[in-house]
C-alpha cells in the first residue's frame, strides 16, 4: 500500500466547548488551546483545531496527548478522518464557497 495514500493519511480534529465565565476557567481554556498549538494543531474555527498526521499510528499518538491534557470541565470531541474524507469538505463564507487552505506542506523527496 502506498505510504502517502489519501486513505492512510489522517486528520485529527479537536472540537471543544469549555467554560469561560471565571478568570480561572479562562486560564484553563487558554492553557488547553496553547497545548493544542504546541502539539502542532492549527485553529480551523474558534473552538475547532486540526492536525495533519501521516498515518493512523501518528494520529493515535496525538489523540493520546489530547486525552492527557483534557480539562476537568467542558466538552471535548476528538475526531479522526482520512485525508480523502477531509478533501470532501465544503467550506463557505456566507454564500461564497471558500477554498480550503491546507495548513501543512507535504515534503516530497526525490
Amino acid at each position: 500500500m502506498n505510504r502517502l495514500s489519501e486513505y492512510r493519511i489522517m486528520w485529527v480534529l479537536v472540537l471543544f466547548d469549555l467554560p469561560t465565565e471565571t478568570k480561572k476557567e479562562r486560564k484553563i481554556y487558554a492553557d488547553f488551546r496553547k497545548k493544542l498549538l504546541n502539539d502542532g494543531f492549527t485553529m480551523f474555527q474558534f473552538s475547532i483545531y486540526l492536525r495533519h498526521c501521516p498515518s493512523q499510528e501518528n494520529a493515535d499518538v496525538h489523540i493520546k496527548r489530547v486525552k492527557n491534557m483534557l480539562p476537568e470541565k467542558g466538552k471535548v470531541c476528538i475526531l479522526s478522518i482520512t485525508d480523502k474524507q477531509f478533501s470532501k469538505m465544503e467550506l463557505y463564507n456566507g454564500k461564497k464557497e471558500t477554498p480550503i487552505a491546507t495548513p501543512y506542506q507535504q515534503l516530497e523527496l526525490f
